[in-house]
């Protein structure tokens, strides 16, 4: 089997979907791989590291498999061909346009968001993979923008008080933040309607808020599903005093498919501290706060910093890249049997057809 590894276009996308470290497994196992010139440079890697691992530089769109981390261009798609398979994050619920152009070149196409969330396919699963490095970056981005310390400080001067942290939504992403700013010396609130994270995040040393009101929402593959607009409103209300007290609150909601929930409201930040930071991890798919802008810094009248950031891990691309690839190499040896329940849930597209 021959895979093809792009450069990179879409905006702001500095990960590559291999690495070397991974082409050398791949050549162990027979396989060849075409690594087009360039492709690692934004990761750090150079064409001499690919080429020291047994990659071909070359075009890699005449392979059998094309790996890619972000969705393909136009002009990516038209490079597809019957038989081909193609693999990466597609967006297939939020660009089905996308998807009926892969379609329309008769490849078939794996998206590495639709990988089941079952306990063998967790080597696979570069959603967790990514939202872990989101995660890590959200904090410190916080704590860069943010006017005042984490920790506790006890000096001679005087003792300054640590920050308060609220995170909303405790899958991988805000567990990994509530990990890394208790780290940072923070008090971290979590909230999340899933009842059963609470003790995931109790056992990071962060207090889980509960609302009243609010079932389990938990829906099927361990993500949240959408909440009933009595639910939502119960849920701001409670957590209105929580957004007023913290220093830095860091969103990571998200439905599959959906626009993001909008967990703070305009009035929340509103009565915030002066120089208190949110940063929205969902800024993507539309923000979990009411005052995101995509992908800009919004500064509010009363002095605090709304960041919308886009793709995080890209930020760390030398890690996201690594974790990705080995993902996609956990994949490729997994094979492509369409009866496979981790293949037949990635298929997203196949001969032609979408899925």
């Amino acid at each position: 089997m021959t895979i093809g590894i792009p450069r990179e276009t879409a905006d702001r996308e500095r990960r590559v979907a291999l690495v070397p470290e991974v082409v050398r497994r791949l050549r162990t196992a027979g396989h060849e791989v075409v690594v087009e010139p360039g492709a690692g440079l934004a990761a750090g890697v150079s064409d001499a590291a690919f080429a020291a691992a047994g990659a071909a530089l070359g075009d890699p769109w005449d392979a059998d498999v094309v790996a890619k981390v972000s969705p393909p261009r136009d002009g990516e798609i038209a490079r597809l061909r019957p038989g081909t398979i193609l693999v990466g994050f597609l967006n297939p619920l939020g660009d089905p346009d996308g998807l009926a152009a892969v379609a329309a070149t008769g490849a078939t196409a794996l998206a590495m968001e639709r990988i089941p969330r079952i306990s063998r396919a967790q080597s696979m699963d570069a959603l967790s993979s990514q939202a872990t490095i989101a995660g890590y970056r959200a904090v410190v981005v916080a704590a860069l923008e943010l006017p005042r310390l984490f920790p506790m400080f006890m000096t001679a001067a005087g003792t300054v008080p640590p920050a308060q942290v609220l995170v909303l939504g405790a899958g991988v992403a805000g567990l990994q933040a509530i990990s890394t700013a208790r780290r940072l010396g923070a008090v971290v609130t979590a909230f999340d309607v899933r009842s059963a994270v609470k003790e995931q995040v109790q056992s990071l040393g962060a207090k889980f808020f509960e609302v009243a009101g609010v079932g389990d929402a938990e829906a099927v593959g361990g993500y949240a599903r959408e909440l009933t607009a009595a639910e939502q409103e119960a849920q701001r209300a409670a957590l209105a005093a929580q957004m007023a007290r913290s220093d830095v609150i860091i969103t990571t909601a998200q439905v599959p498919g959906r626009p993001a929930p909008t967990l703070v409201p305009a009035d929340a930040v509103a009565a915030m501290k002066p120089g208190s930071v949110v940063v929205d991890l969902a800024a993507e798919t539309g923000g979990n706060c009411a005052l995101t802008r995509p992908g800009e810094t919004v500064l509010t009248d009363n002095g605090v910093k709304v960041l919308g950031p886009l793709n995080l891990p890209s930020e760390m691309p030398e890690h996201a890249s690594s974790l990705y690839a080995r993902n996609v190499l956990a994949l490729l040896e997994l094979g492509f049997d369409f009866d496979d329940e981790v293949i037949r849930g990635a298929c997203v597209v196949r001969d032609g057809a979408v899925v």
